[in-house]
């Protein structure tokens, strides 16, 4: 039974995974901390991050990620094949039907309407990670804000936003060997 959820639940998130695998953060947050609680809100935030430090697409990582926590290693690829199954069949059925009427205005509006959609649902993940990251308790307020937390962020997103050809994995090792420092250093 578990199974069959796993597969249903990570298909239905590949259906509507527009956007990619950022934009699946909100929905998988939803199936996995709030209608089958499967995880804590703490360890969604930790399954985004290490989903993104390991190699392939973030939203297959927390699939297998998750079935793996759930029902094991059977668990991990039962869920990572519920989350391709959708996209495996709508991209060759779209490619066909893109590549016979790829010039149809009805196809461009399409595409048009769809990239704001994409940027909202992104945007909404960034919120969900951010508040999870820069803040401790329920309620978001000056008093627990996670200055150490705030200042790695920005400095991160500086150095990628700044210098174009920053290497994103000697950014997140350095912010890794920083946090660690100064953990070191408070406990001294």
């Amino acid at each position: 039974m578990i199974y069959w959820t796993l597969f249903l639940e990570f298909a239905k998130i590949g259906l509507m995974a527009f956007g990619g695998g950022y934009a699946t953060l909100p929905l998988i947050q939803q199936t996995t901390v709030y209608a089958y609680p499967w995880m804590t809100e703490q360890e969604f935030v930790d399954l985004v991050t290490i989903s993104q430090m390991t190699p392939g697409p973030i939203f297959l990582n927390a699939a297998t990620f998750v079935g793996c926590k759930v029902a094991g290693p059977a668990g991990g690829i039962v869920a990572t094949l519920g989350a391709v199954t959708p996209s495996c069949i709508l991209v060759s059925i779209l490619a066909f039907l893109y590549l016979r009427h790829r010039n149809l205005s009805f196809v461009q509006h399409m595409l048009t309407f769809l990239r704001p959609v994409v940027v909202g649902l992104i945007a909404a993940a960034v919120a969900v990670i951010l508040g999870m990251t820069l803040f401790h308790g329920d309620t978001p307020s000056l008093r627990s804000l996670d200055l150490l937390c705030l200042g790695i962020a920005a400095l991160a997103f500086a150095v990628l936003r700044l210098r174009k050809g920053a290497n994103p994995i000697l950014v997140m090792l350095a912010g890794g060997v920083i946090t660690l420092a100064l953990h070191l250093l408070a406990w001294v």
